[in-house]
């Protein structure tokens, strides 16, 4: 049977929805898989959310490695702007070593909040979840929100791609797109009309109302797309091969564009 690993930090809630959203998949027989362990970059004891994820993925049974990338920095020097410092190339080492009795036919990375070196890219396929279209903003899903307010955006997206140790720069595997103009988004934007957006970033942050409702209507996608693209991978339709992402016949492909797909699926969650 096809063979899942999971990464997180499992650092908010978004985190657990992702992770319940592929677990109820496999469960209802959508995903034709298994979740062979889940990776999480926090131990018990380190922080209040990280302790729910942990303690949900216990739940569920699943084999679980915690090994924390904080305590393992402590005290060790830093690197060269630009550059992974040392030790995180020496914590990728050390997850791999705690790993080494699974042998998963991909690695889904949701939530995982550290960039991936080039050894771990390496040794496995692993695939990110980032929370805009292919081409558009970088970073967390909060830097990318503020960054699409700044940009006066009016569309946006989900997207999987490879991980490479290029910051969300991997070969697009799938994404969906959508709106953020017209209803229920105009009246948002129009009371940040001629405002500085730094400052509204720093003055409300989440609590702003239009950032609030791109990350709903991007979560709900997210948790689609994911377990989308897993059903995909475990039914053959698309494949890793030699760093490139091919189609059942091995042909290069693009990306899925699964965004018809992805309405379908969160329209009844978002006006149902």
């Amino acid at each position: 049977m096809y063979q899942f690993g999971w990464f997180s930090t499992g650092r908010d809630e978004a985190a657990r929805q992702l992770l319940r959203a592929a677990r109820d998949g496999i469960a209802r027989g959508e995903i034709e898989a298994e979740l062979a362990f889940v990776f999480c970059s926090r131990e018990p004891g380190e922080s209040a959310e990280s302790d729910l994820f942990i303690r949900l993925v216990e739940g569920y049974g699943i084999p679980l490695v915690s090994f924390s990338y904080q305590k393992y920095k402590a005290g060790k020097p830093g690197g060269r702007p630009g550059k992974l410092p040392q030790w995180r190339l020496d914590y990728d080492r050390e997850v791999m070593s705690r790993l080494k009795e699974f042998h998963p036919d991909l690695i889904v990375l949701a939530g995982y909040m550290l960039i991936v070196g080039p050894e771990m890219c390496s040794n496995y396929d692993m695939v990110n979840l980032h929370p805009a279209a292919p081409g558009g903003p970088a970073g967390t899903w909060q830097e990318v929100i503020w960054q699409l307010i700044e940009q006066r955006a009016v569309q946006t997206g989900v997207m999987m791609h490879l991980a490479t140790p290029q910051l969300d720069k991997g070969p697009v595997v799938s994404y969906c797109t959508f709106s953020i103009a017209g209803e229920p988004f105009d009246s948002y934007w129009r009371t940040l009309a001629g405002q500085d957006i730094n400052q509204v970033e720093r003055e409300q942050g989440e609590s702003n109302h239009l950032f609030r409702i791109i990350r709903e209507h991007g979560l709900k996608r997210e948790v689609s797309l994911i377990t989308a693209t897993m059903k995909a991978f475990s039914q053959g339709r698309v494949s890793i091969k030699d760093g490139r992402v091919v189609d059942s016949s091995g042909r290069r492909m693009p990306g899925y564009d699964l965004t018809c797909e992805i309405d379908e699926m969160v329209r009844s969650r978002l006006y149902g």
